[in-house]
């Protein structure tokens, strides 16, 4: 467990947290309504960024009289991620909380100062659209150690699951964003050659994008769900959990493994959303469960274009001409079918 401190003054920002893997929708923009938290209480992550240089903002000099306004959501490498209810010792930086609308995204850099020296240490981010967290600055804090329950790591076995649909019947946000990794990751183990996905609940999620992105023609790569509780087999590419704590991802043998949130991968491997119909002379009427059938969404899935995009910008494969070409492709229209 560790606590982080201001690098400044060494006051103590936030409550005791243990680390845990960042999930994929960490920059994720999504809808209008207000969404929950990024991270759960008593944990962070660190964001190793987008492998791109960054550049702090400089004021920008007046023309006419007015100030022109230039500013960015992303941050610098390694922020770490923590749940707004964790922090501490801190104070809103009045001039860099304008021009959102129901709360704050960071765009004109960290809003929030340590309250015994001032100096300007994370960013609040809990606008609409936004998942909420405050980005510790990597060069404003210090981890510090202390004492505590060690943190327990989850078994394989242990690995929880997260339902696709949410209560409105709309394909849950982060399936997509995850979804839309394991997606990117899939393109470049693909190898760019015709991928097949066995009929069900995969299919369901990654044949329409794989069918869109590589050439049709006869399959000669076979995409497998694997993983702990499943029955071992031969597999040309295998589709695996992701250790939600430590990041890890599932060994197996396969020819290949592309990683999947361990949340949405536990539900495609154990989950069934068939519809029980009742049998003739079965149960009674007065008998039959009265639980609400699974709900189902109203559309086909779509992973999250420009989740995808990210992730494909940071892959060493990227650089080969055919992944180019398909970045090019989609980069202007992120939203084009079977994306949204």
């Amino acid at each position: 467990m560790v606590v982080f401190s201001c690098a400044g003054c060494g006051a103590v920002m936030t409550v005791r947290v243990a680390r845990v893997a960042l999930p994929d929708h960490a920059g994720q923009k999504y809808g209008h309504d207000l969404l929950s938290g990024l991270l759960e209480p008593g944990t962070y992550a660190v964001d190793p960024g987008d492998g791109r240089p960054w550049h702090t903002l400089q004021p920008e000099p007046e023309e006419h009289g007015v100030r022109l306004l230039t500013y960015c959501i992303s941050g610098p490498p390694d922020r770490i991620g923590i749940a707004p209810s964790d922090v501490r010792g801190t104070v809103f930086i009045p001039e860099r909380l304008g021009g959102c609308c129901c709360g704050w995204d960071g765009q004109y850099g960290p809003n929030l100062a340590c309250a015994e020296c001032g100096r300007p240490v994370a960013t609040r981010v809990d606008d609409c659209g936004f998942w909420q967290v405050v980005w510790l600055e990597p060069d404003a804090v210090r981890p510090v150690a202390v004492a505590g329950p060690v943190q327990r790591m989850m078994d394989w076995e242990e690995l929880p699951s997260a339902p696709p649909v949410d209560p409105r019947g709309y394909w849950s946000p982060q399936w997509r964003a995850a979804v839309a990794v394991a997606l990117a990751h899939l393109l470049v183990v693909s190898g760019g050659k015709r991928v097949a996905v066995p009929d069900g609940p995969v299919a369901e999620v990654f044949r329409r994008a794989i069918d869109s992105l590589l050439p049709l023609g006869k399959p000669e790569r076979h995409l497998i769900l694997a993983g702990p509780g499943l029955s071992p087999a031969i597999m040309d590419i295998a589709l695996v959990p992701r250790h939600p704590q430590t990041g890890e991802v599932w060994p197996c043998e396969a020819g290949a493994v592309v990683p999947l949130a361990a949340d949405v991968w536990a539900y495609l491997a154990f989950h069934d959303d068939r519809r029980l119909v009742p049998a003739a002379y079965g149960m009674p009427v007065g008998l039959r469960r009265d639980d609400p059938p699974p709900l189902l969404p109203h559309s086909l899935f779509r992973p999250d274009g420009r989740v995808f995009l990210s992730t494909l910008e940071r892959l060493a494969a990227f650089r080969q001409p055919w992944l180019r070409r398909i970045y090019e492709q989609m980069k202007d229209r992120p939203y084009m079918d079977p994306f949204a």
